[in-house]
């Protein structure tokens, strides 16, 4: 597929402004290292050698203990089974993650109680929550739940906001004034309370949470893309598609949206930033997902509570600071390459 000139200026552009474009590489290898989470963070072993033969657990279905050689039923601890080969010496090896322990595991020890400061000996590089679950493991696989969460929100956010901005903005008239009144009686709904509402009737999953936020979320993208069309409805090649006999579909979908995509791919990173902030907020406050799942905001909240528990607080807050900050350079650099004001010359 080829891609428009004005387009690959663009992209030049976005690469020229060097704090954007290494914050779109940290970003992506971070959205890739969250998504292959179970090759670095994981209580499951990654190869076995067991009597000549191999295993690949974080692959497979539940492996017992009985499997190598142990005298229970239940599911291999990889670690335990690594001392053991090595104690033995007959040639069996255990491969464990760079961090051998998930998200949900409670490594805990005699005569002390978690949350446990950081310990490289024992690979929990950022320590324990409260209950001694890995805080790192927790970040990881919070992080891959709040990513998904957010670019599933977009989508709902911009499918509706697109639909339903194009269509006020090109059809005017008594049905833009129509859903203006509906977006004037919705945007004055207390979100909150319908989160706290709903949360104290039944437990919110994570598609439930992507759905009320959805039904809020979409205003202001509708707005602007009202706001867009109007401006662009009005142009010569509009007026000229019209005379062609193009319909008024195919005048929105191929000729309107296209020419806004700048407005669109604009406001993308600010909203992903945002989805993750919505999420974060609700776990914290405890109307967001239910526990255990890995949350940043559950793991604010430990922070709070636990202030002389440094760790818990400073790797949260830290890991959000990383990742607001690498999306708003993103939105940035894309809004300046995309911005042709920014590279016009006036004579």
């Amino acid at each position: 597929m080829r891609l428009n000139p004005l387009t690959i200026k663009k992209i030049k552009r976005f690469k020229s402004i060097r704090r954007g474009y290494f914050s779109f590489i940290l970003l992506l290898l971070m959205i890739l290292s969250s998504f292959f989470a179970e090759m670095l963070v994981n209580s499951r072993a990654l190869i076995v050698c067991y009597n000549g033969s191999y295993y690949f657990p974080v692959y497979e279905s539940m492996n017992p203990g009985v499997k190598f050689g142990l005298d229970y039923d239940y599911e291999t601890n990889y670690r335990q089974l690594q001392k053991r080969f090595k104690e033995e010496a007959k040639g069996n090896w255990v491969i464990l993650p760079p961090v051998p322990y998930n998200p949900y595991e409670n490594d805990l020890k005699e005569d002390n109680f978690p949350p446990f400061p950081p310990s490289f000996a024992e690979k929990h590089y950022l320590g324990t929550d409260n209950v001694g679950r890995d805080i790192l493991a927790r970040l990881v696989y919070g992080f891959r739940i709040a990513i998904i969460f957010s670019f599933l929100l977009l989508l709902f956010d911009y499918g509706i906001g697109i639909s339903i901005g194009s269509a006020m903005g090109y059809f005017g008239g008594r049905f833009d004034l129509f859903f203006q009144r509906i977006i004037e009686i919705w945007s004055n709904v207390p979100f909150l309370y319908v989160i706290i509402i709903i949360s104290s009737i039944v437990v919110p999953s994570f598609f439930t949470l992507i759905l009320i936020m959805a039904f809020f979320g979409w205003i202001g993208m509708t707005w602007t893309i009202r706001t867009v069309t109007y401006k662009e409805k009005a142009r010569e090649y509009i007026l000229a598609a019209r005379a062609l006999g193009a319909s008024n579909s195919r005048i929105i979908f191929r000729h309107i949206i296209p020419n806004t995509i700048s407005v669109i791919v604009t406001y993308a990173p600010f909203a992903v930033s945002g989805g993750i902030v919505a999420l974060t907020s609700l776990d914290y406050l405890g109307f967001g997902l239910a526990p255990p799942t890995p949350s940043w905001g559950e793991l604010l909240q430990q922070g709070w509570i636990h202030m002389d528990s440094w760790w818990i607080g400073s790797s949260v807050i830290g890991a959000m600071t990383i990742t607001l900050v690498t999306v708003t350079f993103i939105g940035e650099a894309v809004r300046e390459a995309f911005d042709p004001k920014m590279y016009s010359t006036y004579e």
